[in-house]
């Protein structure tokens, strides 16, 4: 395909990457290690669902 061409739902995830660097870790790449670099992204996204889901 030649051109711009929007992505089926790619709003989905660029807002999602928008929530996720709320938090200040994410936002650089700080940890030396995989899985506590995927712990805080764990962390981050569910203290977005627990707020989403406090204040409806």
């Amino acid at each position: 395909a030649k051109g711009f061409e929007v992505l089926s739902r790619r709003w989905v995830v660029e807002r999602t990457f928008g929530w996720m660097t709320r938090w200040r870790r994410l936002v650089r790449d700080y940890e030396r290690r995989i899985d506590v670099s995927q712990a805080m992204i764990f962390v981050a996204m569910g203290a977005n669902l627990i707020r989403r889901n406090a204040h409806p």
